[in-house]
């Protein structure tokens, strides 16, 4: 079932963006190894969807919603693996793990059309 409204679904891209960028950081695992950089390049890689993705908080309005979707899915279910894929589970997991989690539920929860948006040429 998709109750989250697009709107809040870009909020959320934003903001876990941003915490997937300073994770390593605040909880100490920021040690230039795959544990470091795995959440670091998802970070920038989610960022650069949510300004490209044609919702109400996309400043571009390139990649599809379903789209936009998919790439959330794919990135939560690497950050849940990554420990275990990239063999740093025995150092840190769950902050890999909760915020795959995360993103995997908000991306099958999320609704595919953004609410009260007239669709227009640059808009999709």
């Amino acid at each position: 079932m998709r109750f989250i409204p697009t709107r809040v679904h870009g909020v959320v891209d934003y903001l876990m963006g941003l915490l997937l960028i300073a994770a390593p950081f605040l909880l100490g695992f920021a040690t230039g190894g795959a544990a470091q950089w795995v959440p670091i390049i998802l970070g920038v890689i989610m960022l650069a969807s949510a300004i490209m993705t044609n919702y109400e908080l996309g400043l571009m309005h390139l990649i599809p919603m379903p789209l936009h979707l998919t790439l959330d899915l794919l990135s939560g279910v690497l950050l849940l693996v990554s420990p275990w894929l990239f063999g740093f589970a025995d150092t840190v997991y769950l902050p890999h793990v909760i915020l795959g989690i995360l993103e995997i539920g908000a991306s099958l929860t999320t609704e595919k059309q953004p609410r009260n948006v007239a669709t227009s040429p640059n808009r999709g």
